[in-house]
């Protein structure tokens, strides 16, 4: 099989090395010259993602992956698949902004016009060049707003005789790509049957073993990715409800969870300080744009939203106007140097909102970048009045009183503290839902 892999970000380019190291042939393409050129000399363009160096540097060596700024011209070849995994950029009401995805359909579609006669030569018509997109969307978007640009774009090519297209989700997490490819399911939704046949076979010409589902229509694997997330969403709110309920009566409550979840019909969540990331807090908004009356997932996007002031209030009466409160991590989750929707965000807000003064420290970030978020920097050493751990780094597991020096209390926002070593120095460390 011959493929490209349209957008070789954090999940892109786990894509393309996976496609490699199964023997086919693949091109990468990016936009940033930077990525394409670290790619073609088998070096990861960015940190974090288990056996992505080693396998990127075999599979290059190997000549099975190369990579170019010309996605138009990759497609052109007359590829088997195309999988496109763009960036779908949300604003601060994670209201989708499609320019970028259009602009990568663009070029997609010039490609398929400059192969499509090439191709048709030398295949049967049932294997037309077939198109994935894998980035969650909006139910519809793929039959309505991808389809025609592809078709527009093209001179005119029809899916369904011009080409295929079909919508798989990405299911993997980023940091054990590999791993989940090789775990869960893939889903392949199509326009047609016909379709949908050919994109699930191509996807099981590269994930050995894996259940290939046939969802029977783009919009169900639509809607499935969407069901995934904001499942995770409402059961989060569920335990953070929980755990406010648990402070209020002076119990522990993943001690409740925990039991609760000793049975095969509960599984509750962990509660904490805020759901970030690319994926949670975004595509419940886009199930709610398709479903205006569904009332749980607009309810538990309000209470993921307000921990973080919850959160802050946890410091009481040990803070007063003016004093300095440390955040501790701004990523959104720990090992992750991502800031999307991150509590950091409205754990500094809300210390303003109080006449505190906000300093920010993470290991994965220096000064420049934490002001260029829109923190200021702590200086390690420097006194504090409190600090809130809004990150779970594995750096964080150790900190003790000496790191945080002044803090008159510390809330533990993940539940990863020793709170027995701050004790020991009259500091007390609240976690919320636990005494």
């Amino acid at each position: 099989m011959r493929a490209v892999v349209v957008a070789l970000g954090k999940i892109g380019l786990p894509i393309a090395a996976q496609l490699a190291r199964t023997g086919h042939t693949v091109i990468g393409c990016d936009v940033d010259a930077r990525v394409v050129d670290l790619v073609n000399a088998g070096r990861e363009p960015f940190p974090g993602e288990a056996d992505l160096a080693e396998v990127l540097a075999d599979v290059v060596g190997r000549g099975l992956l190369r990579a170019t700024t010309d996605t138009a011209a990759a497609v052109a070849t007359g590829p088997d698949l195309v999988i496109a995994v763009p960036p779908l950029i949300v604003d601060a009401a994670a209201q989708p902004d499609f320019s970028i995805i259009d602009a990568v359909v663009a070029d997609i579609a010039r490609g398929l016009a400059l192969g499509h006669d090439a191709r048709r030569r030398t295949h049967p018509p049932e294997e037309l060049i077939t198109v994935s997109i894998e980035t969650t969307l909006p139910v519809g978007t793929t039959r309505g707003r991808i389809a025609a640009g592809l078709a527009g774009g093209s001179g005119g090519l029809v899916p369904g005789s011009g080409f295929h297209l079909v919508f798989s989700p990405e299911r993997v997490f980023s940091g054990r790509i590999f791993q989940d490819l090789a775990t869960y399911p893939k889903l392949v939704g199509g326009l047609d049957a016909a379709g949908e046949e050919r994109g699930a076979h191509l996807y099981e010409q590269f994930l050995p073993g894996v259940e290939v589902r046939r969802m029977g229509g783009a919009e169900a694997a639509e809607l499935t990715k969407l069901v995934e997330t904001t499942y995770r969403d409402v059961n989060i709110a569920l335990a953070n409800e929980f755990a406010r309920h648990a402070d209020a009566l002076g119990l522990d409550v993943q001690r409740v969870i925990d039991a609760a979840n000793s049975q095969p019909f509960s599984h509750v969540h962990r509660p904490g300080v805020a759901v970030g990331g690319h994926c949670i807090p975004v595509y419940p908004r886009f199930y709610l744009a398709g479903d205006p009356q569904a009332q749980l997932p607009a309810v538990s996007r309000a209470v993921n939203e307000a921990m973080p002031a919850y959160a802050v209030s946890l410091l009481g009466d040990e803070v007063t106007t003016g004093d300095r409160v440390l955040i501790l991590g701004v990523a959104y989750r720990g090992g992750v140097k991502e800031t999307a929707f991150s509590g950091a965000f409205g754990v500094r807000d809300e210390l303003l909102a109080r006449g505190l003064v906000p300093v920010a420290a993470d290991p994965l970030y220096d000064a420049a970048e934490l002001s260029a978020l829109g923190f200021e920097p702590w200086t390690p050493g420097s006194p504090v009045d409190a600090a809130i751990l809004q990150a779970d780094h594995v750096q964080y597991a150790a900190l003790g009183p000496q790191d945080t020096p002044g803090a008159r209390v510390v809330v533990d926002g993940r539940g990863v503290l020793d709170a027995t070593a701050f004790a020991a120095a009259g500091v007390p460390v609240r976690r919320i839902g636990r005494p």
